[in-house]
């Protein structure tokens, strides 16, 4: 369903495409040796090719072009057997060649799908126009130097996938759903680590407005977005700045604009005129890129077993619900960490325990799953303790809370602390007898209807016990004997 917004003469549709830059993992650039590592000083990574220098020849990577192929496979899309590298002709201080090597005319990756997950718990399909291999370029320092700028050429060179959508994103909610799902999908793949902070992924969003039904209209592109919550409030702000202008009687200017988060407005960058004059060309020192159906194949068998395949089947092998598969299945680390939680364990009490119990207190905590001092065989260990009746729930999250300090085992927490869960029916049977005579005038009111007593008499049966009887045999023993 799309998703209208109601301006002052009547509603509106908003339209985005996507051009999703991320940066792939490997070692080394697209055509150099140079290294891609994050955080190096400045111009310290930077070859004689990647600066540019006369005579150097660019040496196409083949682990990024099997990257590229692995990706587009994860996308189900078509991986085309001829590709083309080609000179896109443009000036920029960080751009040392004086033109950039991408695809334009004949990409690695053709057309393909993408599932997303909306809030209301529907699924809508996302159309991939294609996934195209080209270099990145340097980066320009602004506020390094009152008057100067500076060029760090780092990441000049780096292999980039620009993964293009069509234009079926209707809405904020989806644009972050489906950047959320291509991130997703990218780290599952290994094909790149999807860290927006640091800049190795990067959004250019379209926007245009229309009346449901009517024509696309004229769109601009908020240029490099760098997190999921900013690309939904650019398209927020976006959108209302182009619904003014257009009831207004005026013309949204196509242009590229820039995402300021500190105001919260998008600003005009440069214009972009229909027709782009960057003067495509294949690039003469490098051949057009044959790849056979027998490769295509032999990358397909690597693939893992993608995020839609887990899901579903989570939710089919381990009767999840939607809503605890998605969660588990948000990183391929946390889906791994479960399986090896629910392995001989009851899957529904894994996944609350996992959702609920740990990943609430790491996120309290700040801290990432790599990061809990709980490991999966552990956590294994306290679920087989609630489940074989060795403690209750209650006690299993005090024992949780100190397997969360300490580290230890809860076999060994349990035993050292004596919190065996009493499921002698004798034992905890004079404790009820014992707890009805003490209490004669409440006995007396539950029998004469009120119904709410009974939890008091099973709060003191547990004070009794210090919380370990079993709460199964108290409940049907009070039963009994209030009969």
């Amino acid at each position: 369903m799309a998703q209208l917004i109601q301006g002052n003469t009547g509603q509106w549709e908003i339209v985005i495409g996507m051009e999703v830059h991320a940066q792939v993992t490997c070692n080394s650039k697209l055509f150099s040796g140079a290294s891609t590592a994050f955080g190096a000083e400045p111009n310290t990574q930077v070859s004689l090719v990647d600066a540019a220098m006369p005579g150097m020849l660019p040496v196409l990577n083949e682990y990024v072009v099997e990257q590229a192929i692995r990706t587009g496979l994860g996308l189900n899309s078509q991986i085309n057997n001829m590709s083309v590298f080609e000179r896109k002709n443009y000036f920029y201080p960080d751009l040392p060649q004086g033109y950039q090597i991408s695809q334009f005319q004949h990409p690695i990756v053709g057309t393909g799908t993408i599932e997303i997950d909306l809030p209301d718990g529907t699924l809508k399909e996302i159309g991939i126009t294609r996934l195209h291999l080209e270099q990145d370029a340097g980066k320009s320092m602004h506020d390094q130097h009152p008057s100067k700028s500076f060029v760090d050429l780092n990441r000049s060179g780096c292999a980039l996938m620009e993964i293009v959508s069509e234009p079926d994103i209707r809405g904020p909610e989806e644009a972050a759903a489906y950047l959320s799902k291509l991130r997703m999908i990218l780290r599952y793949l290994g094909t790149c680590d999807g860290n927006m902070d640091e800049g190795s992924m990067r959004a250019d969003v379209n926007i245009s407005m229309r009346r449901p039904g009517e024509p696309y209209g004229i769109r601009a592109e908020i240029k490099n977005v760098n997190s999921v919550k900013a690309v939904q409030q650019a398209i927020e702000y976006e959108a209302q700045r182009q619904i003014e202008i257009l009831e207004d009687g005026g013309e949204v200017v196509q242009e590229t604009r820039l995402w300021d988060p500190a105001k919260g407005v998008t600003r005009s960058m440069r214009s972009k005129e229909e027709a782009h004059d960057y003067r495509y060309f294949p690039d003469p020192d490098l051949l057009p890129l044959h790849v056979s159906n027998d490769q295509i194949e032999n990358i397909r068998k690597t693939l893992p077993e993608l995020p839609d395949q887990k899901k579903h089947r989570f939710m089919n092998d381990y009767s999840l619900s939607l809503y605890d598969a998605s969660v588990l299945i948000a990183e391929r680390k946390r889906a791994d960490f479960f399986e090896a939680v629910a392995n001989d364990n009851d899957a529904k009490l894994a996944a609350n325990w996992v959702i609920n119990e740990l990943l609430g207190i790491l996120n309290k905590n700040d801290k990432s799953l790599e990061d809990s001092p709980i490991s999966a065989e552990q956590l294994a260990g306290l679920i087989k303790l609630i489940s074989d009746d060795t403690i209750s729930g209650k006690i299993a999250k005090d024992v949780f809370a100190i397997m969360y300090e300490t580290g230890d085992d809860a076999d060994k927490i349990v035993e050292e602390k004596g919190l065996k869960q009493v499921t002698d029916t004798g034992a905890i049977e004079a404790i009820v007898d014992t707890i009805i005579a003490a209490n004669p005038d409440n006995v007396a009111k539950y029998q004469g209807g009120k119904d709410k007593l009974f939890g008091f008499f099973v709060g003191q049966v547990m004070k009794e016990t210090q919380g370990k009887a079993n709460p199964a045999v108290v409940n049907k023993l009070l039963k009994e004997k209030l009969g």
